[in-house]
C-alpha cells in the first residue's frame, strides 16, 4: 500500500472514531439528562398536587392550585394519583386498581419518594402525612423529550457524523496526495541528476521546514558526489599519465634497441634505462596499492604501544641513511616529563612511513635547508611539528594537496609522484589522528601531526 493511501485511511479512521466517541457522548449525557430533568417535574408536580388537594388551608390550597394551572405545562398523558394507604398490605390492591407499579408504590412508602419508569411512562411520587393519614401522591406522564426531541437529537448526530465522514474522506484523499507535491517534485528533479549534469542543483527555499532541510541534504549530498567524481577523474587521469611515462620510455628504448644490431655497451645502456623506468613503475604501483590499502578500513592492522620520540628517532636514523645532506634537527624542549604521554596505540611501520614521507618532503622541497622538528603533549594527545624553509605550497593550490597525484605548480623541478601527503593522511586517519598543513610560498611549510594518546599503558 502505498504511503499516500495510508496516510489517507489514517486520517480517515482517526477522525471517525473522534466523531463516533463525541457523538455517543453527547447522545448519552442528553439522555441522561433528559431522565433527570423530567423526573424533577413530576416530583414537583407531585408536591404541588399534595399541597392543594390535601391542605386543609383552602387559601394555600387554591393558590397552590393557581400556580399549578398557570406555570405549569400540560405533560403528554399526564395523570395525577392521591392515594391513601393503610397499611402495607393494601398496596397490592391500590396498584393493580390504579394499574401503578406495586415495587414503585413499595418504595415511595419506605424511602418518603421515588421515581422509576415502564417503557416511556415516568412515575414520580412522595409520601404525604396528613392527621395521621398516610397519602402517596403519584404523577406520571410520558417523556415527550425522551420519544421526540432525543430522536431528533439522534438524526441530527447521525446525518452531522454522515456529514464530517464525507468530508473527512475528501479532505483525506486531497490531503495525502497534495502533501507529497514538495517529495514528488524533489524526486523528479532529482531523476534528472545523472554523471553529465551533476552540476545541477535542486532550488533550496528559505522555509525553515522538513522540505527545506530534505533539499538543503540533497544538495550536500550532490555537492560530495561531485567532488568525489571529480576526485576520480583526477585520480584516473593523473594514474594514467604517471603510469604511460615510464611505460612508454620502457617501449621505446626496447623499440630503438631491436631496430639493429648494436654493441654491448648499447644494450647495457638500453638496458639500465629501462630498469630505471620499469623501477620506477614499480614504485608507483606499490604506491597505489598502499594508499589503496590504507584507505580500506577492512583491513586487518596490528596495533601496539608505540613511543612517538623513538619512532622520530628511528625516521632520523632511516633518512639519515637516504639522504646524508638533510639538515633535520629534533628539538626535545617541549618533551613531557611523563613518558606515558609520549605513547599511542598504533602500528610502528605505518607510523614510520608516515613519518618518513613528511621528512622526505621538507628535505626535497627546501634543497635540505634545516628542517625542524618539534614534539609535546597534551593530556590526551602527542603533537609533531615539522617546520621547513622550503618552495611552499600556493594558497589557492591548498584545497587539493591530499588528492592522489596532485603536485602544486611550483613543484616542476623536484622528483615525486604526488601520492606522499595522501598516503600519511590515510595512515594518521587509521589511528584515529589528525594531520594540518600550513604553508606559504618561498617561506616555508608546517605540517602539525596530532595522534591519542594509549589509554591501555603498557
Amino acid at each position: 500500500m502505498r504511503t499516500q493511501s495510508k496516510i489517507a485511511l489514517l486520517l480517515f479512521f482517526s477522525n471517525l472514531i473522534l466523531v463516533l466517541i463525541f457523538g455517543v457522548g453527547v447522545y448519552y449525557f442528553f439522555n441522561k439528562y433528559s431522565f433527570v430533568d423530567f423526573y424533577k417535574r413530576l416530583q414537583t408536580r407531585a408536591i404541588i398536587t399534595a399541597k392543594y388537594k390535601l391542605e386543609q388551608d383552602t387559601l394555600n390550597a387554591e393558590a397552590f392550585k393557581t400556580i399549578r394551572e398557570k406555570y405549569f405545562e400540560k405533560l403528554e398523558q399526564e395523570q395525577e394519583y392521591v392515594l391513601e394507604v393503610a397499611n402495607v398490605a393494601s398496596l397490592n390492591q391500590i396498584a393493580k386498581n390504579n394499574k401503578l407499579p406495586i415495587y414503585f408504590l413499595k418504595d415511595v412508602l419506605q424511602k418518603g419518594k421515588s421515581t422509576s419508569n415502564q417503557g416511556n411512562t415516568f412515575y414520580a411520587g412522595i409520601k404525604y402525612q396528613q392527621n395521621n393519614r398516610t397519602h402517596l401522591v403519584v404523577v406520571s406522564a410520558e417523556n415527550y423529550y425522551a420519544t421526540h426531541h432525543l430522536s431528533f437529537l439522534r438524526n441530527i448526530l447521525f446525518g452531522g457524523v454522515f456529514l464530517i465522514v464525507l468530508i473527512t474522506i475528501l479532505l483525506s484523499i486531497y490531503f495525502s496526495r497534495h502533501v507529497f507535491d514538495p517529495i514528488n517534485q524533489i524526486m523528479h528533479k532529482v531523476r534528472q541528476i545523472s554523471t553529465e549534469n551533476i552540476h545541477l542543483r535542486l532550488e533550496e527555499q528559505d522555509n525553515n521546514n522538513e522540505i527545506s532541510a530534505l533539499t538543503a541534504t540533497f544538495n550536500d549530498l550532490l555537492n560530495r558526489i561531485e567532488t568525489a567524481f571529480e576526485t576520480q577523474k583526477n585520480f584516473i587521469s593523473n594514474a594514467s599519465h604517471e603510469l604511460s611515462t615510464p611505460l612508454t620510455a620502457i617501449i621505446g628504448e626496447a623499440d630503438v634497441a631491436l631496430i639493429k644490431e648494436r654493441k654491448v655497451e648499447d644494450y647495457q645502456v638500453v638496458l639500465q634505462n629501462i630498469l630505471l623506468q620499469a623501477e620506477r613503475l614499480d614504485q608507483i604501483t606499490k604506491s597505489l596499492l598502499f594508499l589503496a590499502q590504507t584507505g580500506y578500513k577492512g583491513k586487518k592492522i596490528i596495533f601496539e604501544i608505540v613511543r612517538m620520540d623513538e619512532v622520530l628517532w628511528e625516521v632520523k636514523t632511516l633518512i639519515d641513511r637516504m639522504n646524508p645532506q638533510n639538515q633535520i634537527t629534533l628539538d626535545l624542549n617541549l618533551l613531557p616529563e611523563d613518558h606515558k604521554k609520549l605513547k599511542v596505540n598504533g602500528n610502528r611501520q605505518l607510523l614510520q612511513l608516515a613519518l618518513a614521507n613528511i621528512f622526505n618532503n621538507a628535505c626535497k622541497y627546501s634543497h635540505n635547508k634545516p628542517v625542524i622538528v618539534y614534539i609535546a603533549s597534551s593530556n590526551d594527545q602527542v603533537v609533531i611539528v615539522i617546520k621547513d624553509q622550503g618552495v611552499g605550497i600556493p594558497e589557492a593550490e591548498m584545497p587539493f594537496i591530499y588528492d592522489p597525484f596532485f603536485r602544486a605548480s611550483n613543484t616542476q623541478l623536484f622528483d615525486g609522484f604526488g601520492i606522499g601527503l595522501p598516503l600519511t593522511r590515510n595512515i594518521l586517519k587509521l589511528h584515529e589522528g589528525t594531520l594540518m598543513v600550513s604553508s606559504e610560498v618561498n617561506v616555508g611549510t608546517s605540517v602539525q601531526i596530532k595522534l591519542p594518546i594509549a589509554r591501555m599503558l603498557a
